[in-house]
């Protein structure tokens, strides 16, 4: 039997199935059609995923805080590369 290939909607519709009906994953995956273990499985993946590194689930604000620190990285390392190439082009002009 082929394996089949969920899309990652489906997926967190199966594992908002699970967490907000309050059902077991069994009954779920049953309605669903979809493997046991397989929805098991993603709702483990889902679980950990919404742990902080201490293991410990995190608040709405935490997950903020780190989207707009994971933007700031992004915008920082663009600078970064721009004054790079700046430094490079003024080195470049000077040693003519």
């Amino acid at each position: 039997m082929a394996a089949q290939r969920y899309s990652e909607e489906f997926k967190r519709d199966a594992i908002g199935l699970v967490a907000s009906t309050g059902r077991s994953v069994n009954s779920v995956a049953k309605d669903l059609g979809v493997n046991t273990e397989s929805l098991r499985k993603w709702v483990r993946a889902a679980e950990t995923e919404a742990r902080g590194a201490g293991g410990e689930p995190m608040t709405p604000a935490e997950r903020e805080e780190l989207k707009r620190l994971r933007k700031q990285v992004r915008e920082l390392e663009l600078e970064k590369e721009i004054l790079k190439k700046a430094a490079q082009y003024f080195a470049k002009e000077m040693s003519r």
